[in-house]
């Protein structure tokens, strides 16, 4: 007796895409307690937004020489413009300007070649690790190939911001990789060494660095030996950061399986081709959202050097709100001060999760 197979009904492939009526219902109206929590979110909402757009947008000044032309009532953003400049440049001369922005465009043409499939990416990062920052050094200190010297006194607003961030991350986290491997070495005086670095550095707050950094070192230092401020701040959030990094780099080297140290051991690897090659790369990606999470907090740390004398975007906003002409712009200028910062911090968790998408095998454990 023949069997007769049936070929079975085709159904349509699973989607994972929702209509925008259901993530409504799913996310919003989904039980009544989150009914009750969304309407009282509206209702918030509600009696938010309204005066802030008043008082922001409607009622805004924008143009103006003096706190004495806001007479609107509203946000007298014509502060923002009087010193635009200043909160982007610092005291930098004006006609030298070129130079920051020049080095910027440099930077953001490096990055974006990193797009580019046919361009050599260890090459690439050669450029920015090691050619780069002294282009840029050059570009901002000036004194040779006829440019005109400009001290680093005079660096300040956003400029000294991005500087410090870019600078503290950048070298932090080859630092932070080389101390989370000590901390995880089987050679006891590189361990121990690498604890103690560690652990004393998160045990002081930032600010205690800084000020050590700044104040106190010049007075150990032999006479007539002294190190330029900046450099001083520079290399104590390197050390800072590079503390917090490599506990988030050890956290991420100590999910690896067993089975990956092993399977590099088998294959012949000496210890440096294993962490270069297996280790690392899994250990990194694991922990893409700790990194990023620490370059964020670094960026919005650097507003403590104010208190060492620099004048970075918050410390230069805070020194115009003591212009006799500008009295009572406070808000105006931490509210630009907080958007700017929001922008540049947003921007780098949005990468760092098209990172993530990017690297993702879809081998999650579970």
């Amino acid at each position: 007796m023949a069997i007769e197979f049936k070929p079975s009904p085709s159904l349509p492939p699973p989607s994972d895409s929702v209509g925008p009526v259901a993530w409504v219902r799913a996310n919003f109206f989904s039980s009544p307690l989150n009914i009750a929590l969304t309407l009282f979110s509206v209702y918030v909402l509600y009696l938010m937004i309204p005066p802030v757009l008043q008082w922001g947008f409607l009622d805004a000044t924008w143009e103006g020489s003096s706190k004495a032309a806001c007479t609107a009532g509203g946000a007298c953003w014509a502060f923002i413009g009087a010193y635009f400049e200043q909160f982007m440049y610092g005291l930098y001369p004006e006609t030298e300007y070129w130079r920051i922005n020049l080095a910027l465009i440099l930077l953001i043409v490096l990055v974006g070649m990193f797009a580019i499939k046919a361009v050599n990416k260890l090459f690439l990062s050669i450029a920015i690790i090691v050619v780069y920052p002294i282009v840029a050094f050059i570009l901002f200190s000036g004194g040779m190939f006829g440019l005109e010297t400009v001290e680093t006194s005079n660096w300040g607003g956003l400029f000294l911001t991005t500087l410090l961030g870019v600078v503290g991350i950048v070298a932090s986290f080859p630092l932070g990789v080389l101390l989370a491997l000590g901390r995880r070495s089987n050679m006891p005086i590189v361990k121990s060494v690498c604890v103690v670095f560690i652990e004393t550095i998160r045990a002081v707050p930032l600010i205690t660095i800084l000020f050590m950094a700044s104040v106190m070192i010049p007075l150990f230092l032999p006479e007539g030996l002294n190190f330029n401020k900046l450099l001083r701040v520079l290399i104590g959030i390197t050390l800072f950061s590079a503390a917090y990094m490599a506990e988030v780099i050890r956290g991420g080297l100590q999910a690896i399986p067993k089975g990956q140290y092993e399977a590099a051991d088998a294959m012949g690897l000496t210890y440096w081709q294993s962490m270069c090659l297996v280790i690392l790369p899994q250990a990194l990606k694991l922990v893409i959202p700790g990194i990023v999470n620490t370059f964020i907090g670094l960026f919005k740390d650097t507003t403590l050097v104010y208190i060492v004398g620099m004048f970075d975007l918050l410390g230069r906003i805070q020194a115009a709100n003591h212009d006799a002409n500008w009295l009572g712009t406070t808000i105006e200028g931490y509210a630009f001060a907080g958007f700017v910062y929001w922008i540049i911090c947003f921007g780098m968790s949005r990468y760092s999760m098209a990172v993530e998408r990017k690297l993702d095998t879809g081998h999650k454990r579970k």
